[in-house]
């Protein structure tokens, strides 16, 4: 299992407590220091079963630069979207867990999190 995170983020830390305190075998990735490329963007959406809006942070300074708040949230847009995150990481939600099984979540509340482990 891999899990995406972002140290200063108090939802990624507890998550990483969680797998903690649940034995869990799991590798950090720091995806703002090694950013996922636009195809595992694509494998993790597939995954997740979201589309690159549903896990985009639009709140960030760089989405308000970018007027994300605006863009269409449509297929004909996707492309968009994915060039944005994969050029822009902190746009990405967090964090990320990818589990073994092949499923993942993003998991920002502990039901999240332990919906990887069972």
């Amino acid at each position: 299992m891999e899990i995406w995170v972002n140290p200063r983020c108090s939802k990624c830390r507890s998550a990483l407590s969680l797998l903690d305190e649940e034995g869990a075998e799991y590798t950090v990735r720091r995806y703002l220091d090694e950013p996922p490329t636009r195809q595992e963007l694509e494998e993790v959406l597939g995954r997740l079963g979201l589309e690159p809006w549903d896990i985009a942070r639009t709140g960030e300074a760089v989405a308000k630069e970018l007027g994300m708040a605006s863009w269409k949230r449509e297929p004909a847009a996707r492309d968009q979207w994915l060039d944005a995150l994969a050029e822009h990481p902190i746009l990405i939600q967090r964090p990320i867990i990818t589990a073994d099984d092949g499923t993942a979540v993003v998991g920002r509340s502990p039901e999240a999190v332990r919906s990887v482990l069972e």
